[in-house]
């Protein structure tokens, strides 16, 4: 695939903590675009959670969509200064999602202030659904995986990156992120999915905010990460 054309957007990445009325207002309406019932005060805890948010605006200045996320320099478990990013909510209203906006609004997110030379890094996400987890699902050195308990040191790892996104629990054993009590919403999209991919979320109690948590390595994990 050739390299997308952004143009008629006007992108910025802006810290969280400087988010206004306006510009969060904006957000809740593309958040509530994607989900039914949508969890407005789920949104406005999970802005503050990492540092950075991109937006895009079109033209007409209509904002088109929004992620959060923060790469953040970690000692995890056994692997002292390590690059994490830790990619988060991203939303993209109906009009715009194939214009290629949903990469490219997360690789904004987590490139600021990314270190300048990176020879590994760890990528995270907390999904609700399997087409939220599709990239972990097509690498075979992501964790979790269907049939393959984690190994000792990966749900150490699985724990850090659990608190460092402020969950509110965490299993270590399934990698589900345990929720508020309450749904963020439902997703107002058809989510096409295989029987394998849905029993991966067979533990995740969506009507109580839980997700399910995926990491991955690139470009390949540290020596000894599969040994159990």
């Amino acid at each position: 695939m050739g390299e997308r054309d952004f143009s008629g957007f006007t992108m910025r990445v802006h810290e969280t903590a400087s988010i206004d009325q306006v510009l969060f207002g904006q957000i809740a309406n593309v958040f509530a675009e994607n989900y039914r019932d949508a969890n407005i005060a789920y949104l406005e805890k999970n802005a503050g959670k990492l540092k950075f948010l991109s937006t895009a605006h079109d033209e007409a200045g209509k904002l088109a969509g929004f992620a959060l996320g923060e790469c953040r320099m970690m000692d995890l478990p056994r692997l002292p200064a390590t690059v994490v990013n830790l990619a988060g909510l991203c939303c993209v209203s109906p009009g715009y999602r194939r214009h290629g906006l949903f990469r490219e609004l997360e690789r904004q997110a987590l490139g600021a202030g990314r270190p300048a030379r990176v020879d590994r890094n760890l990528s995270c996400g907390r999904c609700a659904h399997p087409a939220s987890f599709r990239g972990f699902f097509h690498n075979p050195d992501a964790v979790p995986q269907r049939g393959a308990r984690p190994t000792e040191w990966q749900r150490e790892v699985g724990i850090a990156i659990a608190e460092a996104y402020g969950s509110p629990g965490f299993d270590p054993e399934t990698f589900v992120v345990k929720g508020s009590g309450v749904p963020i919403g439902w997703p107002r999209i058809d989510i096409d999915a295989t029987p394998e991919e849905w029993a991966m979320f067979e533990p995740v109690d969506r009507s109580h905010g839980d997700s399910l948590l995926g990491i991955a390595w690139h470009p390949a994990p540290p020596e000894g990460w599969h040994a159990q």
